[in-house]
């Protein structure tokens, strides 16, 4: 199974989420707690407490896929009181795995004229 990540919805689930859970309890949060459709063709992505362990959990035509990155060193950044879905593009998720802070960086402003 090959993903083509550019045409993939991402969605983050802020805050701390125990990395006990496999498919069946990570399935069940993305319906109950981020109220998506787990059978999407989309990559739904928690983290744990120490911000050490992400896990992605996608559906692949006739089952799921669960996939786990532990770091030996290092924190993954990640909005810990934020209570709503976040949904990411490709590049966002390339600077999440290499650990770079996007939620920190500066928004865009789109002035209207000048005063």
């Amino acid at each position: 199974m090959i993903l083509d990540f550019e045409k993939l919805d991402i969605y983050i689930r802020p805050g701390i989420t125990d990395m006990r859970k496999a498919v069946n309890g990570l399935s069940l949060a993305v319906n109950e707690q981020m109220n998506l459709d787990p059978f999407s063709e989309s990559l739904f992505i928690s983290c744990n407490r120490e911000r050490k362990i992400l896990k992605a959990l996608y559906w692949d035509r006739n089952g799921f896929c669960l996939w786990q990155k532990r770091l030996e060193k290092h924190r993954y950044p990640w909005l810990m009181t934020k209570e709503e879905v976040l949904k990411l593009d490709f590049d966002q998720l390339k600077m999440l795995l290499s650990g770079i802070d996007f939620f920190k960086a500066h928004e865009r402003i789109n002035y209207k004229k000048i005063s």
